[in-house]
């Protein structure tokens, strides 16, 4: 079991040599991930560990993805994408330009499960989806439109819970044992390589995605990546958090009121 000062020393070695800070993340999460890496690469000690960080930097995408939460699927909480469907799009509609962020956004799931909402609403084509993760190796699945083809019976029960009425199937070819979703998608999308904890806003939204990326945060970082994402969103527009996140106590609640069905759904009123 790695001990505090292990833990402190670990990342400040990632952050001095590599630039990823992950000093503010929630501790007891990053020591079970930590610990989890120690079993499953067979360190038999810290050490062990340390050295193969300071040492070998091809070491460091994999250690990156144990210390980053990659897990999602498409349409996941289909309550939540119903009610975006339902209300969030017709506001978006009247803009003459959609611009969508989705942060944290891992292998991309939930960006194409939003490109297939805006696509059904007849607003992808005035629409762009930005893509962003800490992560580089995830998101480069973006770019592909691959998804295990053995996910593809969940994700067509979360589409037709959120709403959908067509044929999943209608917009992926399957190819062996992956679905690839079609090109017109991808072609919505900017991906890119984005750190919440030291990053600047780089555009103006209508609806900021961010779920299930703020638990992993202490409440100082998260109170920082919300006024980034306040910075980022115009006057009416949408912030989406994951099922246990909340707005509530950040320094930016007062300029917020959430959706009158109670799910994780915020519009900027001032």
């Amino acid at each position: 079991m790695i001990r505090e000062e292990e833990l402190d020393l670990l990342l400040n070695e990632l952050y001095q040599r590599y630039g990823y800070d992950f000093t503010n993340y929630a501790r007891a999460s990053l020591k079970r991930r930590v610990n989890r890496l120690l079993t499953i690469d067979r360190f038999t000690s810290f050490a062990e560990l340390f050295y193969r960080v300071k040492h070998d930097p091809d070491y460091l995408t994999h250690l990156v993805e144990e210390l980053t939460v990659n897990v999602t699927e498409m349409f996941r909480d289909p309550a939540l994408f119903k009610a975006i469907r339902e209300q969030v799009l017709p506001v978006l509609a009247t803009h003459p330009f959609i611009r969508i962020w989705h942060a944290g956004c891992s292998t991309g799931e939930e960006v194409y499960s939003m490109a297939i909402l805006l696509e059904e609403a007849n607003l992808l084509h005035k629409s762009l989806l930005y893509a962003t993760d800490l992560n580089p190796s995830v998101i480069e699945n973006i770019k592909k439109g691959l998804f295990p083809l053995s996910q593809m019976k969940q994700y067509s029960e979360n589409y037709i819970l959120s709403g959908g009425k067509k044929e999943f199937s209608s917009y992926y070819m399957t190819r062996y044992e992956w679905a690839k979703f079609d090109d017109r998608f991808k072609s919505k999308m900017i991906v890119a390589t984005h750190n919440l904890v030291s990053d600047r806003s780089f555009n103006e939204f209508q609806l900021i995605f961010c779920r299930n990326v703020l638990i992993y945060f202490d409440k100082e970082l998260q109170d920082k990546v919300l006024t980034l994402f306040d910075n980022s969103l115009e006057r009416l527009g949408f912030i989406v958090l994951g099922s246990k996140e909340n707005l509530r106590f950040s320094g930016i609640a007062d300029s917020y009121a959430q959706m009158e069905n109670k799910e994780k759904i915020w519009r900027k009123m001032r």
